[in-house]
């Protein structure tokens, strides 16, 4: 039979507290205590892992190596994100924010899965008739698709073990609860006893799952921070400043690499695939333009064109400006602090603006480089010389150190038509790469004397 107890938890991090308190001790969160009525079952709902599970000690010697084969979804963007697509009996969780197009990728990726590979798509945000009008908006087959409104979760794991499905998808994880908890749907004890039974079950049935995930205002998703622990891969859908263009991260994958990026467009047929992303990083000049340099990223298994700009002015208030889009505020006030000390340029009393074109951001320290020479550009109102490409981190001494990968971004840039190439001295190739000449430079002020005698 089972008993009723009252505890205190708190909403941001799951720690389980004696009593109301105005400051989380675990989190340091303030006001997220609740208290919360949970029924507890003398039944063992916590039983181990059955069915197709091993479930005994064996050696990794003698466990043979798996046959699983990866299933493309047929969206080949996502597929990269994934590794090569979905694992049997991995978990997903997808996080974005609100109107990005999680729900609309999904869609999309089921329609393309029909047919060949059973899916399951559980709503439980929207109606069945709400479901059926974006599809048919998104112009998708509806014939071989198999939707179910549900949020407990014993009707959807009691309907999916009799559709078996190979994929299904739970939009959103927020949304579910079981009746064995008093507290309602969203919290962090409902989620977090959700998201349990749902990774058991997949890994028991062999079947992916992909769990949507709401994010808080500050960027993270929403719920307890174990949700991530006990998932297989964390995916973010990204999106800066209003534009078009979505990107989705993987920050965490058992299966692939992180920090591997997946292009998008949105449009009125949906999201479409972005096969070549360094054509939508440059903002296509007619001649070259004061602060505008041309730099090489490497994401995931992926090198991306982009194109850093600057702009350096005069400041008329008494607090300069300084707005970085795209690139971290800390790395601009180090840069400007390195030119000033290493290039002899002070820019105290001007506003500096540095973005990158396309909305996207950049996480790598070989923007260092480029970032710098924009900043100089500007400020000098002296445009580089076209098809000109840079790299490279720089340190609070001068030194220009290398990044990973500089072979394959030089080749990139090669494929692209640029012809000179600034980089670090570790990264300059032992053989010429064909139609491009590379300028190693150890130092800031190598990189600028460099600048001058190419510009004469």
């Amino acid at each position: 039979m089972a008993k009723s107890r009252n505890s205190f938890q708190c909403q941001e991090c799951g720690a389980q507290l004696n009593k109301w308190a105005g400051q989380c001790s675990e989190c340091q969160a303030w006001n997220s205590i609740v208290e919360v009525l949970e029924s507890v079952s003398r039944s063992n709902r916590f039983g181990g892992f059955s069915g197709r599970l091993e479930n005994k000690v064996n050696s990794l010697a003698h466990v043979g190596e798996s046959s699983i084969q990866r299933v493309e979804t047929g969206v080949g963007e996502l597929d990269r994100v994934l590794g090569g697509g979905l694992v049997p009996g991995s978990v997903l969780l997808l996080g974005g924010d609100p109107g990005i197009g999680k729900s609309t990728l999904l869609l999309q990726m089921v329609s393309a899965l029909a047919g060949r590979f059973p899916c399951l798509y559980i709503t439980g945000e929207e109606s069945l008739e709400q479901v059926g009008m974006r599809a048919r908006r998104l112009g998708l087959k509806l014939d071989d698709i198999r939707c179910l409104a549900e949020t407990d979760v014993n009707q959807i794991l009691s309907r999916a073990n009799e559709e078996k499905p190979q994929l299904m998808i739970i939009d959103s994880i927020q949304t579910t609860y079981t009746d064995e908890l008093a507290a309602a749907p969203g919290s962090v004890s409902q989620v977090r006893e959700s998201a349990a039974r749902l990774v058991r079950w997949a890994k028991e049935q062999r079947c992916c799952v992909v769990l949507v995930g709401h994010v808080t205002k500050e960027g993270s998703l929403a719920g307890p921070r174990v949700l991530e622990h006990m998932v297989d891969a964390v995916l973010y859908f990204e999106n800066e400043g209003g534009s078009r263009y979505r990107v989705i991260r993987a920050v965490k994958n058992r299966f692939g690499a992180v920090n591997e990026l997946g292009m998008f467009a949105m449009t009125g047929k949906g999201l479409k695939e972005v096969t070549n992303p360094s054509s939508i990083f440059l903002s296509g000049h007619s001649g070259p333009v004061p602060g505008s340099v041309i730099t090489i990223i490497r994401e995931g298994t992926r090198p991306i064109v982009l194109e850093v700009q600057a702009l350096v002015d005069q400041s008329h208030a008494g607090i300069p400006r300084r707005v970085a889009l795209g690139l971290e505020q800390t790395r601009l006030a180090m840069m400007l602090a390195v030119l000033h000390r290493h290039g002899g340029i002070t820019l105290a009393d001007q506003d500096v603006f540095i973005n990158v074109v396309g909305g996207i951001r950049i996480t790598e320290t070989g923007a260092d480089l480029p970032m710098l020479l924009a900043l100089y550009s500007s400020f000098r109102n002296r445009a580089l010389p076209t098809r000109l490409v840079c790299f490279g981190e720089v340190g609070l001494s001068g030194e220009v150190r290398p990044v990973h990968d500089g072979l394959e971004r030089l080749r990139e840039a090669a494929s692209h038509g640029y012809v000179h190439a600034i980089i670090p001295a570790a990264n300059a190739p032992r053989k010429p790469i064909p139609g491009i000449k590379v300028y190693p430079v150890q130092t800031v002020a190598n990189a600028l004397e460099c600048l001058s005698s190419m510009a004469d």
